[in-house]
C-alpha cells in the first residue's frame, strides 16, 4: 500500500466512522437512571513494555470514542503483562457497570472464559488487536501478513547473502495468538530460502530477548549469524545491544510496531526495518465497534474471523527509504520526535522533516 492509498484509506475510515456513529445517545434507549453506567466503555491493554500502547493506542482510542460519543466515559487500565491483574480489571469494569469492553488480552486463551462470563451478564467485548474466542467484534491488522512482510524484508536486506545465511528468530510471547501468526507468516517467507539456525521466544521483553540473543551468539558463534528476526521493536532493542556487546555490526535486524526507538535505530542504521500498523486505523475502528455495540447499531465490520465480525488492516514495511512518507506524513510522529541532535544529519540525508 503506497502512502497516497494509505492516507485515502485512513481518511475514508474517518468519514465512515463519523457517519456510522453520529451523536451519542442513550445506549439501547435506557432510562436516565442507568445512563451513567450505560455510557461507560472500558479499554484494557496488555502491557507497557511496548511503548505503542500508552503512546499511540490509548490516546487514539480515547480521541475516537469522544469524537463519536461526547458523553461516553472511557475507563482505562493497563495490565503490565499480568494476566491475574487484567482479570481483576475486567471484573471490576463489569462491577462498575461498563457495558462494552475493548480488550487486548495478556492471555487470549484465558480471556475467552472471561468473555463468556461477560456475555452472560449482558456485557459486550471488542477483541482489540488480539483475537479472543466468543468476542462480539474483532479489530486488528492482518497478523499473518505482518510475519510475511517481516520475513520478506529480511530476505530483501540479505540479498545475495540469503542462501548462505544463518538467521536467528526471536519470537513473541507464546501466550499471545498474534505471536504465533507473526511466526507462521515469517516462516512462510523464510523457510527454504535461509537457514533458521536458532529460534526462541523473547516473551515481548527486551531484556529476555537480549538474553536469548546472547545465548544464540554463544551457541552459533558471532561469525555465523547473518540476520536476526525480532517479532517487535522493543525486543529488537535488547537484541541489538547483545549484538553490539559481542562486536557484531552491520547485519539485518527487523522488528515491528514502528516505535520511536525502533524508527530512530533505523535512522541510525542499527535496525533495518519495522512494521507499521497504524493506530489511525486500528483505534478508530475499535472505537466505532465499541460505540455501535453500546448503542445497538450495526457494527460495520469488513468481514469475519472465525465467525467473529472483524476488520483487519494491511500492515506496511518501514525502512530508511519511507519514514517520511509513512509515520511522519501520517502524523504519528513529528520529525522533532525522531531526529535528536545525534541523528540530525542522517535525518537530513533521509529527507525526514
Amino acid at each position: 500500500m503506497n502512502a497516497v492509498t494509505r492516507r485515502a484509506v485512513i481518511a475514508t475510515a474517518a468519514v465512515s466512522m463519523a457517519l456510522t456513529l453520529g451523536a451519542c445517545g442513550k445506549a439501547g434507549g435506557g432510562d436516565s437512571e442507568d445512563k451513567g453506567s450505560s455510557t461507560k466503555i472500558g479499554l484494557l491493554l496488555p502491557e507497557n513494555k511496548t511503548s505503542r500502547y500508552e503512546a499511540l493506542d490509548k490516546p487514539q482510542f480515547e480521541k475516537a470514542v469522544k469524537a463519536a460519543c461526547s458523553d461516553c466515559e472511557i475507563v482505562y487500565n493497563n495490565a503490565v503483562s499480568d494476566v491475574v491483574k487484567q482479570k481483576q480489571q475486567f471484573d471490576q469494569l463489569i462491577a462498575d457497570g461498563v457495558k462494552v469492553i475493548a480488550l487486548d488480552p495478556v492471555d487470549a486463551e484465558k480471556a475467552a472464559g472471561w468473555v463468556k462470563d461477560a456475555k452472560a451478564k449482558g456485557v459486550k467485548v471488542v477483541a482489540y488487536d488480539r483475537a479472543v474466542a466468543g468476542a462480539d467484534a474483532y479489530v486488528s491488522h492482518d497478523n499473518n501478513k505482518v510475519g510475511e512482510l517481516q520475513g520478506q524484508a529480511l530476505l530483501t536486506a540479505l540479498g545475495a547473502k540469503a542462501a548462505a545465511a544463518n538467521v536467528v528468530m526471536i519470537n513473541g510471547d507464546e501466550k499471545d495468538p498474534n505471536a504465533g501468526l507473526f511466526k507462521k507468516g515469517a516462516h512462510t517467507a523464510l523457510d527454504g530460502k535461509v537457514k533458521v539456525a536458532y529460534e526462541a521466544s523473547g516473551e515481548w521483553d527486551p531484556k529476555v530477548a537480549g538474553e536469548k540473543m546472547a545465548a544464540a551468539i554463544s551457541s552459533l558463534g558471532k561469525d555465523k549469524i547473518g540476520a536476526v528476526y525480532s517479532a517487535n521493536d522493543g525486543m529488537a532493542g535488547g537484541i541489538i545491544t547483545s549484538l553490539e556487546n559481542a562486536g557484531i555490526k552491520g547485519i539485518p535486524v527487523g522488528g515491528q510496531d514502528a516505535e520511536v526507538a525502533g524508527i530512530q535505530r533505523i535512522i541510525a542504521g542499527t535496525q533495518t526495518f519495522t512494521i507499521y500498523k497504524s493506530p489511525l486505523q486500528l483505534a478508530p475502528e475499535a472505537a466505532k465497534f465499541a460505540v455501535n455495540l453500546l448503542q445497538g447499531k450495526e457494527l460495520g465490520a469488513q468481514g469475519n474471523t472465525d465467525g467473529v465480525p472483524s476488520t483487519l488492516f494491511a500492515p506496511v514495511v518501514v525502512d530508511k527509504t519511507n519514514i517520511q512518507s509513512t509515520v511522519v506524513q501520517d502524523g504519528i510522529y513529528k520529525a522533532a520526535d525522531l531526529c535528536t541532535a545525534d541523528l540530525a544529519a542522517k535525518c537530513t540525508e533521509l529527507g525526514i522533516k
